[in-house]
């Protein structure tokens, strides 16, 4: 059974609500009218999508999906992670410059949403009727990702009233946005400040675009002496920190869903073309290399896809005493966009010079899709987040209530008081054993969990000597990598029971996991910080899959090869 998005077949998803179904139609809709021929003419002529952004403003498309109940002109509003997932993909699937202008949008607004200024949120609310785009005033240009050393100030002139002046750089929508949240400081004091200005304001300068590669726009701005009262402070001190960092908690999982989008617009395309071309005399896709690429393809964006929709799962059960997602979270941003890009390294090894071709989606999928694993924190930092939980998540479960798939219209209110960014290691996680314990029957699950069993193992004997090692990032690469193949593989097999996802599926699924999880085992195996109990146990890791030739021919054939010209965008 095949999960992934297809655009064709978009109305059989089942939403609570005819708001929501309708805005993911008419949004698919917009695209396929606009089709395939005029999206690359636009992409390649490095044309901004205001072509979308009137088309989400006209439809108050960003209204419904950004704003919680209580704002907004719908008496039903509510925000839902489930309906962020699906819009993102869908945008995502047609092209990053879209899904981009979508994300940036939500970076821009949350910071009013979860500011302390009801005033501000309810102006930002109103603004979105007129003009839907948003942007996210954070990153410096002398100091990129580090934000202890941001230079905008906000001047006190003594009369209650300030004077903002500085520069932000890779700002996506800054040449557009109506509501732009700025991260700075005070200048007198040092106090950590969000605010928010208007780039039509004249002492709005917007200098440039620092990117000349596609239709997005990221933004160098300055404001020169800006006026700013207290109707647009959103958050000050301490306080402006969190939402500075919760802002990136509930945004950064849409790249995992954008990247979902993109790969599963690219395997249609690809497995198309592969179909209906013959070499020597037989279909491309009969060829041995062949279906084991598009087997392993097809695989990876189904464990993306699920994984994605279980940790929407979680974001929208989150509360103080459940805060699971803050590892999915990451996860999804960092494993599922890179997952992607494996996905796309596949395919294009099989369509080879097709993939060049201007008038194709993949041409500019392989280029847009780099991208998204560098956005909202490097792997790097996301994955010194995720190496905190170690200890917690593989030795010390919690007992949580069993929850199911999150399609309802509740409204996840949590997300936007997450409240202070502390404690953040002591985040308490469910048995992993339950879900790898209920598949065990499957040969590969039964190897992978003997590799999970082996990755304990070395946890234990590397003892409180790990933490030095992990001071050296490249070690902690390595020692996390292995981590998050655990805790993605959980989720995996969670969502797989609730999507009905055959055991010849799942056990095809986990021949790829133990591959990869021996793979990052031989990385960690050649790093010199290891000492000689660390080695021994890490040999362990490394196993083979069980092989069954019949099952992969089954998936092959009942489940990849049957997405054949199921979906071709309109020209």
């Amino acid at each position: 059974m095949s999960i992934l998005l297809n655009p064709k077949k978009y109305r059989d998803r089942n939403y609570p609500d005819e708001r929501s179904k309708e805005i993911m139609l008419k949004t698919i809709q917009w695209f396929e009218d606009k089709g395939l021929a005029k999206q690359k003419e636009q992409y390649h002529d490095r044309e901004f999508c205001s072509d979308f952004a009137e088309f989400v403003t006209k439809e108050g498309i960003f209204e419904t999906l950004f704003l919680p109940s209580g704002y907004g002109s719908d008496p039903n509003q509510y925000y839902s992670t489930y309906r962020m997932y699906e819009f993102s993909e869908i945008c995502g699937f047609y092209g990053a410059a879209y899904w981009y202008t979508y994300h940036v949008s939500a970076l821009g607004l949350n910071p009013v949403l979860l500011g302390d200024n009801e005033e501000a949120k309810h102006i930002a609310a109103r603004k979105l009727k007129d003009n839907a785009l948003c942007a996210f005033g954070l990153s410096e240009r002398e100091h990129g990702a580090d934000i202890y050393a941001s230079e905008m100030t906000l001047t006190p002139q003594g009369d209650g009233t300030y004077l903002a002046n500085g520069n932000k750089y890779y700002i996506g929508n800054g040449n557009v946005a109506s509501t732009v949240s700025v991260f700075g400081k005070i200048a007198d004091t040092g106090e950590y400040v969000f605010f928010v200005v208007d780039s039509a304001h004249p002492n709005y300068e917007l200098v440039k675009n620092v990117i000349d590669s596609n239709q997005q726009f990221v933004a160098e701005f300055n404001l020169h002496d800006y006026p700013i009262t207290e109707k647009e402070i959103l958050s000050r001190g301490d306080k402006a920190w969190d939402d500075m960092l919760n802002t990136i908690n509930i945004c950064k999982f849409n790249i995992g869903s954008g990247a979902t989008g993109i790969v599963t617009h690219s395997f249609y395309e690809s497995l198309n073309h592969a179909y209906h071309r013959k070499l020597y005399g037989n279909r491309v896709t009969d060829f041995p290399h062949i279906k084991r690429l598009f087997v392993d393809s097809w695989l990876r964006i189904m464990g993306m896809k699920l994984f994605g929709l279980r940790a929407t799962d979680y974001m929208r059960v989150a509360n103080e005493n459940d805060k699971r997602y803050l590892l999915y979270n990451p996860i999804m941003k960092m494993k599922v966009s890179l997952e992607g890009e494996k996905v796309l390294e596949y395919l294009f090894d099989i369509i080879a010079a097709k993939g060049f071709e201007k008038d194709t989606y993949f041409e500019q999928a392989v280029t847009e899709l780099r991208g998204f694993p560098k956005l909202e924190g490097t792997v790097h930092v996301n994955m010194a987040l995720i190496a905190k939980l170690i200890p917690s998540y593989m030795f010390m479960p919690a007992e949580f209530e069993e929850i199911g798939r999150i399609t309802d219209d509740r409204n996840d209110e949590y997300l936007f008081r997450q409240g202070r960014t502390r404690g953040y290691a002591k985040t308490k996680f469910h048995d992993f054993n339950i879900a790898y314990n209920s598949v065990a029957h499957l040969p590969n699950v039964k190897v992978y969990m003997e590799q999970i069993k082996a990755y304990q193992e070395y946890l234990i004997a590397s003892g409180k000597g790990l933490a030095k090692q992990m001071e050296d990032f490249d070690y902690l690469l390595a020692v996390g990598e292995l981590f998050t193949m655990v805790a993605y593989g959980q989720l995996i097999i969670e969502s797989a029971k609730i999507e009905g996802i055959s055991d010849e599926v799942m056990n095809q699924m986990f021949d790829r996991f133990v591959r990869d999880f021996s793979s990052y085992a031989v990385d960690l195996y050649g790093k010199p910080l290891n000492t000689d109990a660390q080695l021994e146990k890490i040999q362990k890791m490394i196993k083979r899959p069980v092989p069954n030739q019949e099952e992969f021919e089954k998936v092959l054939n009942e489940e990849v090869y049957s997405l054949v010209d199921v979906y071709e965008m309109n020209p």
